[in-house]
């Protein structure tokens, strides 16, 4: 259980970190590999792809749902394998790094911006990727038969 609260804090810590240089030192409009990936600082008011702009109490009572409901039903007096411990560490530390966002500024920072295959793919930041990548962990364990 101490694995999975450490890995919440990192991914947390981390998302919060890079948010807070992005915003302090405006990385902006910067071009990382030329038609591949950008830096481009965005104030998402709403979910992924901006879905429910302007519902930001909606989502914050989602979010907080979300995390109380992951805790209670998928950690809470469970031992914890390492593998469970990281997934749902970058699950929870994702979903509160956005979450605060919203309760703190009113807004989500977003900022990765990749171009692939010529679409402009919406600009994200790390605690969408975290919560991205855990939900990969998660169906990769429910396939295996695991979860």
């Amino acid at each position: 259980m101490k694995k999975f609260y450490l890995v919440s804090l990192i991914t947390f810590m981390i998302d919060r970190i890079i948010k807070i240089l992005v915003v302090l030192l405006n990385i902006d409009n910067v071009t990382i590999i030329n038609n591949f990936f950008n830096i481009n600082l965005a104030y998402n008011y709403g979910a992924a792809w901006s879905i429910l702009t302007g519902k930001k109490l909606f989502l914050i009572l989602i979010s907080i749902i979300i995390v109380i409901g992951i805790y209670f039903i998928l950690i809470r007096g469970k031992k914890l394998k390492t593998y469970e411990s990281i997934t749902y560490g970058l699950l929870i530390g994702g979903i509160l790094g956005n979450l605060f966002d919203r309760i703190v500024y009113g807004y989500v920072i977003d900022f990765l911006d990749f171009y692939i295959f010529g679409y402009d793919f919406p600009i994200f930041n790390l605690a969408d990727s975290f919560i991205v990548i855990s939900i990969f962990m998660l169906l990769v364990d429910l396939i295996r038969g695991e979860a």
